[in-house]
């Protein structure tokens, strides 16, 4: 039975948080300017490295959420949450929600101590990337049993950060059922080398190819990802995986409900800032009636945005505070149209020339249209709303069931 009792305390920011944002933003604005996201995004990486590093480094953002005794800070979901509404604030490029939420995500729902010791430090740190694959179509990935280990076979595409990660954490299927694996690319002689957003990165002895995809959102890089005997070392026990599955799925969701917030945030901040001092017959324009409305409009689906997401970040943050499942879709919902319309606005409100090249309205608009698709549609969420709550005994049309997985990259 789906629960709305939640301790109202796991809705405020605490003190602790307050400072983290303030930190946080202090240090976006001087590393993610809009110039800044424009210079990372066309590098080799899609991001900066030493801006990944110094997040790592002096704040400890890759590690927040993360358990001390794998080199986390310990803290809960809602610490994290705080970054990547920072960070989505600024469009900031670096691989945050591929590497901290869906892969770190896996690694500690797997409970294997071994596989968390091995690659969780260096994920804290900073010293590694990593995302996931398959976890859209396990059955487009099969593990078979080699001399020396297992090796993963078939594809995954549209992979988050799928180019560039040093470790993937793969849902694939073996004789047995569903089983999870980790799976590190070797890279070849000259990996090391600048690799452009669409040039292919093969990995060992063509075992594991890795190919750009051209994508909307310039600051999101996605892949194909295929495996040809690939080792990998499996992570947790077998039947695990579907559990594991949902459950990061819907971290992903309440994420990236997270990082929709802070573009709403920053869209409704620039549009204030214009329209207060853009004059039309000698006053600002933001004193006529149509443009208060838009903006009162707006203001009130933000803050509508922000307490699905609160709620959503709670679940997460105490399983006690209700169900994952129901929130996180009701935050994808609420976040994905609140940001789709702050978009919008945020170009027509500065006349179009946010959808200038020159102007960084534009990119907001991509994040935004690239957001709608990544873990499902705001469509998708309704449908699985309406069964979870009882509303309808219909499947949704994914066929899944029990889970939606419409969407998921990889």
């Amino acid at each position: 039975m789906f629960r709305l009792d939640v301790d109202p305390a796991l809705l405020l920011e605490t003190e602790e948080r307050h400072q983290l944002r303030t930190v946080l933003r202090e240090f976006m604005a001087e590393v993610c300017g809009p110039d800044d996201v424009r210079k990372q995004t066309a590098g080799p990486r899609g991001y900066d490295q030493v801006v990944w590093e110094r997040l790592a480094g002096e704040i400890g953002v890759q590690g927040l959420a993360l358990p001390e005794e794998y080199g986390g800070a310990g803290y809960s979901f809602g610490e994290l949450a705080v970054a990547l509404e920072e960070t989505g604030r600024v469009l900031c490029p670096a691989p945050l929600l591929p590497t901290v939420v869906l892969a770190a995500q896996a690694l500690v729902r797997s409970g294997d101590r071994r596989a968390c010791e091995r690659w969780l430090p260096d994920i804290a740190t900073g010293a590694r990337t990593a995302t996931v694959a398959g976890f859209l179509h396990p059955a487009q990935i099969t593990a078979e049993r080699g001399p020396d280990g297992w090796l993963l076979r078939g594809e995954a595409d549209f992979v988050l950060d799928g180019q560039g990660a040093g470790l993937i954490l793969v849902a694939a299927r073996t004789p047995d059922g569903p089983r999870l694996f980790a799976c590190e690319p070797d890279e070849p002689h000259g990996a090391n080398e600048p690799h452009g957003p669409n040039e292919p990165k093969e990995s060992g002895a063509a075992t594991c190819t890795r190919t750009p995809r051209r994508v909307l959102d310039p600051t999101r890089r996605q892949a194909l990802i295929r495996f040809r005997g690939a080792p990998a070392e499996p992570v947790g026990e077998a039947g695990q995986a579907p559990g594991i599955v949902d459950a990061v799925l819907d971290a992903g969701r309440t994420a990236l409900a997270a990082e929709q917030l802070g573009g709403c945030a920053h869209a409704l901040d620039d549009i204030l800032k214009y329209v207060s001092h853009r004059t039309q017959f000698g006053r600002p324009i933001g004193s006529f009636q149509a443009v208060k409305h838009r903006l009162a409009d707006l203001l009130v689906e933000t803050e509508a945005a922000r307490s699905a997401s609160g709620y959503a970040t709670a679940c997460l943050t105490d399983a006690a505070a209700g169900e994952l499942p129901v929130a996180a879709s009701a935050a994808a919902v609420a976040c994905a149209t609140a940001y789709r319309r702050a978009t919008a606005e945020y170009v027509q409100l500065h006349g179009g020339i946010g959808f200038t090249w020159e102007h960084p309205a534009h990119l907001y608009v991509r994040r935004a249209r690239a957001d709608e698709a990544l873990f499902g549609t705001a469509d998708d969420h309704r449908v699985r709303l309406a069964r979870l709550l009882g509303l309808t005994g219909r499947r949704d049309r994914t066929g899944q069931g029990s889970d939606l997985r419409n969407g998921m990259s990889g």
